[in-house]
């Protein structure tokens, strides 16, 4: 934890270096009627914030014209940033000390007089007095306003662990009403192989991107009309139908009872179940010409409340598993948006269990293994993390800690590796996340397993007992994928797009070394779709070379081959994803391995 604090008091004093660093470069001019801004551009530079942040850094300013130009000119971006980079190399080697003072707004509104950010920041500010922070060396000497922490001096920060990286127009104070400034950002960790791990990471990340893979791939697209809500192409809804359709089988399996409910609601449910105190402004509302208020559905939850309180239940009945796949829209702000890994409509492998206590570990334990099998399958490292109260949470504190330390015990006793992350919990209960680990070494919150004793006694939910008496039921809120769209997200990256055979949009291609071949490959092809494989052509005008690798970009599992040598014996050419050729093969022997390898979900 030490650790962790003090990187981000290197991170944070590297926004200041950099702002230093940038005033040295492009001064300040006293104010004068020459050193407005005019047209949006600082004559002198102005200084925003800069705060730390994950992996390191940023500061926005409001730059002179000079400064742009440089940014701009010969070399970009790239120059403008080594150019500062270097000076902020020079001041970290002058061991500058950083000096805490709190002195009066007054003091703070003189000593920054040329500033007009820094004074709305001091004018916002409460109280009478702010925090500044001197950073002063052997030559150079800069303040800022700041609360803090940084480092004592900089001689605790390395300077070759630190880069900066990129420029981007910022709003100031994250508002399009206010003017555009312009965002450095930097990457800052304690040792140089750290940054260079991490630098890395991110040009793997960066192949990866599953936006550019999705559209190379066919998979899926996002429209201007609908921010954060995607457009499933033909090849990415078949890997959303397979997933779908592995979820719904194994749940049959397992005992659960697949249900489908309304879209649109009335606030009114919301109000029963807390959602519409505890989670409206990440709702889509609405209100109809009769004055009727409306909620998109954001979860499933209240809807199965309300499918369970339809008739008297008994004991027998319970565990109640009760599935569903509906679509789900919450409202997230538009910069927040990220392909499909923060989308505003998303489909969940949803189930609510209701169950006596007793039953509850058990229950856990089934969820467990399913948990085990599905991630398995795609050999997906994972790890649980344990979400207790928060602040805002429903019911009472008794039964909370009665759910938290079921969970706990659940935990232990599973072996599986689990952190506690206080306060994370949902607002009606505590819950178990899946974390789990890409090929590249990312952490993703995936799937989540919530014990909520609150929302039955919401709905005055009861099951008759066996000695006759009414009771309420706990409810287990369960997802194993998590979103599908994040799921295949995540997954399109992890894998880069090379989806095992059983999800492959298209699992193989059949190709024709020639048009006089033709009639050969599409009886091939013929075959192939009467055993349910799913298979393209690929007979253009275009060099059996030009076709391959066109099919091989499109990360297709096996490529077939049809030439006379093909025709002669009654056999295709293979050509496998990943190794290349790998012999000839009858086409009953190849349907026959394929079809396996998809029933062994390979």
């Amino acid at each position: 934890m030490e650790q962790d604090k003090n990187i981000e008091n290197i991170r944070h004093s590297l926004s200041h270096i950099m702002a230093q660093a940038v005033l040295e470069l492009y001064p300040k001019i006293p104010t004068t009627k020459s050193s407005k801004i005019h047209d949006g551009k600082a004559i002198g530079t102005k200084l925003g914030m800069g705060p730390a942040i994950e992996n390191g850094f940023y500061y926005d300013f409001a730059l002179p014209a000079e400064a742009l130009s440089v940014a701009k000119g010969e070399g970009g971006s790239d120059k403008f940033l080594q150019k500062i980079e270097e000076k902020m190399k020079e001041l970290v080697l002058q061991n500058q000390k950083f000096i805490k003072k709190n002195i009066t707004k007054l003091a703070a509104k003189k000593l920054f007089k040329d500033q007009p950010y820094k004074l709305e920041l001091i004018k916002d500010l409460p109280g009478k007095t702010v925090s500044i922070y001197t950073n002063t060396g052997c030559l150079q000497k800069f303040v800022d306003l700041c609360k803090g922490p940084h480092v004592k001096n900089t001689n605790e920060i390395n300077p070759k662990a630190f880069k900066l990286t990129k420029i981007a127009g910022a709003y100031w104070k994250g508002s399009e009403k206010n003017k555009m400034l312009t965002r450095i950002y930097g990457l800052a960790f304690s040792t140089e192989k750290e940054l260079q791990d991490y630098i890395k990471m991110q040009e793997e990340a960066e192949k990866r991107d599953h936006r550019k893979l999705g559209q190379k791939l066919e998979l899926y697209m996002f429209h201007e009309t609908a921010p954060g809500m995607a457009y499933w192409l033909p090849k990415g809804l078949i890997i959303f139908n397979e997933l779908v359709n592995f979820w719904r089988a194994e749940h049959q399996k397992e005992g659960y009872q697949e249900i489908k409910s309304p879209l649109i609601n009335k606030k009114e449910l919301y109000q029963i179940s807390g959602h519409w105190d505890h989670y409206k402004e990440n709702m889509f509302v609405s209100e109809t010409e009769e004055g009727e208020i409306y909620g998109l559905k954001p979860m499933n939850c209240p809807n199965a409340m309300v499918v369970y309180d339809s008739r008297p239940r008994s004991y027998k009945e319970l565990p109640l598993r009760l599935s569903d796949s509906d679509t789900l829209h919450r409202f997230e702000k538009s910069g927040t948006l990220n392909g499909l890994l923060r989308v505003r409509e998303f489909s969940q492998d949803d189930a609510h269990i209701f169950v006596k206590e007793e039953q509850i570990e058990e229950e856990y334990n089934r969820i467990l293994a399913i948990i085990k099998k599905f991630y398995s399958i795609f050999n997906i490292e994972y790890s649980f993390r344990l979400g207790t109260r928060p602040k805002d949470f429903m019911g009472d504190a008794k039964s909370w800690s009665k759910a938290e330390d079921a969970l706990k015990n659940i935990l232990e006793k599973s072996g599986k590796k689990y952190t506690i992350e206080k306060r994370d919990g949902a607002f009606y209960g505590p819950k178990i996340d899946i974390l789990m680990k890409d090929s590249i070494g990312r952490d993703w919150q995936m799937g989540t397993i919530q014990l909520d004793f609150q929302i039955p006694k919401k709905f005055n939910l009861k099951y008759i007992d066996v000695d006759g008496k009414a009771k309420t039921p706990v409810v287990i809120h369960r997802v194993i994928y998590g979103s599908l769209e994040r799921f295949i997200g995540i997954l399109t990256e992890h894998l880069i797009g090379a989806f095992p055979v059983w999800l492959a949009p298209v699992q193989t291609v059949v190709i024709p070394i020639s048009e006089k071949h033709d009639n050969y490959a599409s009886e091939i092809v013929k075959q192939l779709k009467e055993n349910n494989i799913r298979v393209e052509l690929k007979n253009e005008n275009e060099t059996l070379g030009k076709k391959i690798r066109e099919a091989e970009m499109q990360k297709i599992p096996y490529l077939l081959i049809a030439g006379d040598k093909e025709i002669s014996t009654k056999t295709v050419s293979i050509r496998e994803r990943g190794k290349g050729d790998v012999g000839t093969m009858a086409i009953d022997k190849f349907i026959e391995k394929i079809r396996e390898e998809i029933k062994n979900k390979k």
